[in-house]
């Protein structure tokens, strides 16, 4: 996937809110981020009200000042169009720019992204502040880059106000033409849903028990996707008409209901997320698991949307509203872990939430490098350690992710499993089987999606995707013929692009070459069975009984369900090989697939790792990750030059708690 911006260097920028501050801050703050190595600040995001305190009345006085100190100190400038908090003077007089909860009550003035995208009005004021913000200080040569908006669809990606149902409606007829071609795709003959006219069709709203057409829903989810990314494009075109030369548009996600792919590729010249690894221990979250480790799962999707991409805020310390989330600070070194977690899976920019720590406001307890009374502390510390490393190893920014196995994903799917909770508890659990399995085995994993060349990958898993189009059929059976191998779950292709399930489609729906048929399947309670192949895998939830055609027997049922028939076929089809498992795939049966097709530990020929360690690569840059808080120990299996200090090592490798060790790869390999 291409993007029209990178960074030349690893670069460290923090979050400013200069209208939180006394201006006689401003300029020790500037010079005082540059001594700790941090060269860029974004700002503006939140400050509407700055720019224009009243409907029509524009004054820019206030972002000049700051700019000059900016220029003055050489201090790069990261720019915030200001549309996630609209002001009370025009939330007051244009109620119908707010958004509401589907019983229509509105969300009022007082926190964030209280607005909806399709407000005409709203539209046309966030037009006009963009405008006169990029034509007033994009050619400033302080600023190199612009934020739209903050987080689009997070706090909230479902939208109902009024103006929602009228773009709702009008995004249908576009789409379908007709109400009879609606009615019929959409299977509104069930419980007596037809639509007549129009006007009947709004976005979802109360009924009994929550029932909403689940194809209806679909659309939905697809018109919100549409909506933000019209938001977006509409303030990107704006910008494209000031903006210097070299500087890019970005914006930070990723959030739901939102294809980022297409927000990447139609508004945005590089993609930006916000990591807060932090949350894996706030109160009430799990023991047990991948914790913060399973932020390299989300930075892996990030990497999908855009292979070099940045940090736009970056965890530094704990994490908490006074409305809730409560969170410890970081210990002693997490914050470099974060930090360089992010770097391995492909961030070049590091932006670290935020240089101080407001002291008013929901964010109170969100911490930032700096604590309320503003001295030097450990982050800060930590901050000039990471900055050093950051110069020892800055040619990294560029270089790609390595990865040989990849995880398929579609956003029909996505939307599907979150809308249907038979599909959707099945996606969740083999999403983290195959992500810790391929942690587990130190097997850089990427998520795909159909936008991307598959060939580079010697092998996919595609768990359920229950929604199978023809041309993703094509482009499967095309992977395995020319020498790919494909894993799949249960619950393949047994919808439709609506999401109804056509009558007569044998499973694996649309794939004739995986060689073998459904011929029962269900639900299953925790029997304390599984599926037996080389030993006994995990097999949650779901359990299919397969027939099979072409493919040969690789797996038996073991338990209540279906004991002792099928559970498992293999086809080697063409160049390549199809695997049918038919239930979720847990960690287990990831490791024992990629064993089987010679993909577990790729790099075991060079070292030895414990499971607490992950393992990355970019370019010649092999990253190791403690996440525990213990001492653990791997070996070298070969002389590894250390990327920092140039001191060779083999043999006994000892990981402090949460310590980051970073390696060059010999040319050779």
């Amino acid at each position: 996937m291409s993007q029209n911006f990178r960074w030349k260097k690893l670069e460290i920028g923090v979050c400013y809110y200069p209208e939180h501050w006394q201006e006689s801050l401003w300029e020790e703050d500037l010079k005082r981020m540059l001594s700790h190595g941090i060269g860029t600040v974004r700002v503006g995001e939140f400050a509407w009200n700055k720019t224009e305190p009243e409907e029509g009345v524009f004054r820019y006085d206030f972002f000049d000042r700051f700019l000059d100190l900016a220029e003055k100190v050489g201090m790069r400038v990261i720019f915030g169009t200001p549309t996630a908090t609209p002001p009370a003077w025009l939330t007051e007089k244009y109620p119908e720019t707010l958004n509401a909860r589907m019983d229509g009550t509105l969300l009022r003035h007082g926190a964030r992204r209280h607005y909806n995208y399709t407000s005409p009005i709203y539209r046309k004021l966030c037009a006009r502040i963009v405008e006169k913000l990029a034509s007033h200080y994009a050619q400033r040569p302080s600023i190199v880059g612009w934020q739209i908006d903050n987080e689009l669809n997070c706090e909230l990606d479902e939208f109902y106000a009024e103006s929602d149902s009228a773009a709702f409606r009008a995004y249908l007829r576009e789409k379908y033409g007709t109400l009879d071609r609606l009615n019929e795709c959409l299977g509104t003959m069930f419980w007596n849903q037809t639509y007549t006219d129009w006007s009947q069709l709004y976005v979802p709203r109360p009924t009994i028990s929550g029932a909403v057409n689940p194809h209806l829903m679909l659309e939905y989810k697809k018109f919100v996707s549409e909506a933000a990314i019209s938001f977006a494009k509409m303030q990107s075109d704006i910008l494209r008409r000031y903006i210097k030369e070299g500087d890019f548009i970005t914006t930070n996600g990723m959030f739901g209901n939102l294809d980022n792919h297409r927000l990447a590729s139609e508004c945005l010249d590089v993609y930006c997320y916000d990591s807060y690894p932090n949350f894996a221990y706030m109160a009430g979250a799990p023991q047990e698991g991948m914790r913060d480790r399973a932020w390299s799962k989300h930075l892996s999707k990030v990497r999908s949307v855009c292979p070099h991409f940045g940090i736009m805020e970056q965890q530094s310390g704990a994490n908490g509203w006074n409305t809730g989330m409560e969170a410890p600070a970081p210990r002693q070194g997490q914050m470099t872990l974060w930090t360089m977690q992010s770097v391995a899976h492909g961030a070049d920019y590091i932006s670290y939430f935020r240089w101080r720590t407001s002291p008013m406001g929901t964010e109170i307890y969100w911490h930032g490098l700096l604590d309320y009374d503003n001295r030097d502390n450990r982050r800060i510390a930590e901050l000039d350690r990471i900055a050093a490393r950051f110069e020892k190893i800055s040619d990294v920014a560029g270089e790609d992710f390595a990865a040989q196995v990849g995880i398929l994903c579609d956003y029909p799917n996505l939307f599907d499993a979150e809308l249907d909770v038979w599909h959707g508890r099945i996606a969740r659990l083999s999403e983290e089987g195959v992500f810790e399995g391929t942690q587990y085995a130190h097997t850089p994993l990427d998520f795909v999606y159909p936008s991307q060349d598959w060939s580079r990958y010697s092998l996919l898993f595609y768990p359920h995707p229950a929604i199978m189009t023809r041309e993703i059929a094509d482009r499967l059976e095309r992977y395995v013929r020319e020498g790919g191998k494909l894993v799949l779950g249960c619950r393949v292709g047994y919808k439709d692009e609506y999401g109804k399930c056509p009558v007569g489609r044998i499973l694996p729906g649309l794939l004739p070459f995986v060689g073998a048929e459904v011929r029962e399947s269900t639900f299953v309670n925790p029997d304390g069975g599984g599926i037996c192949m080389k030993e006994t895998y995990s097999a949650e939830a779901f359990r299919e009984l397969l027939e099979p055609k072409e493919a040969k027997l690789i797996g038996y049922h073991d338990g209540v369900a279906f004991n002792r028939e099928c559970a498992a076929t293999e086809r080697n089809y063409g160049k390549g090989t199809v695997v049918l498992y038919g239930s979720t795939l847990g960690a287990d049966v990831v490791r024992h697939l990629l064993e089987r097709h010679g993909l577990s530990e790729p790099y075991g020929d060079v070292v030895k790792l414990p499971q607490e360690v992950e393992l990355a690569v970019r370019g010649k840059y092999l990253f190791l990750l403690n996440y525990a808080d213990y001492l653990v120990c791997g070996e070298a299996l070969r002389p590894l030059r250390n990327a920092e200090t140039g001191e060779r090592t083999l043999g006994m490798l000892r990981f402090f708690p949460f310590e980051v060790k970073i390696f060059l790869l010999e040319a050779q390999r």
